[in-house]
């Protein structure tokens, strides 16, 4: 995608929408969106080194899952990284992208090129992926939030 750019997105509103977007080279990314993104790399947090990529999560389903929902896999992936919402500012959303994996990140995410930007993620299919993972009833499983560790 070519620096100011301005792009249209249709806005997914629920979790069976999402997981029709599936596919091998389909990421979810939290940010203020693919026109930002596109004269921007990530930095690492910790260093602020410039990343060669945008930081995102994949949604690809991995062959381990086998038959299991693809709505609660989809789900604990928006899940995961929802606090960056809270922690990056009030404009970041969640936003679902088709991409090329040029690299890794420090926490061994996935770092992609924009190829194309497919759609924004509205507050409703959030909360069908937070109301899914509840539903699980795990005690030992969480977001990836590393601002809750207690420091």
């Amino acid at each position: 995608m070519s620096p100011g750019v301005t792009v249209e997105l249709p806005t997914i509103t629920d979790l069976a929408e999402l997981v029709g977007l599936l596919g091998d080279d389909v990421y979810v990314r939290w940010s203020k969106g693919p026109d930002e993104d596109a004269a921007s790399s990530s930095r690492d947090s910790l260093t602020g080194v410039e990343l060669p990529g945008l930081s995102a999560s994949p949604l690809a389903i991995e062959p381990w899952w086998e038959d299991r929902s693809a709505q609660l896999w989809v789900a604990r992936r928006l899940y995961d990284y929802r606090h960056l919402r809270d922690l990056r500012g009030p404009d970041v959303r969640a936003w679902v992208l088709r991409g090329e994996e040029v690299g890794r990140g420090p926490d061994n995410e996935p770092l992609v090129r924009c190829l194309e930007p497919l759609a924004w993620v509205a507050e409703s299919a959030l909360a069908a992926c937070e109301e899914l993972v509840n539903a699980q009833h795990s005690d030992e499983w969480g977001p990836l939030d590393r601002s809750s560790s207690g420091r």
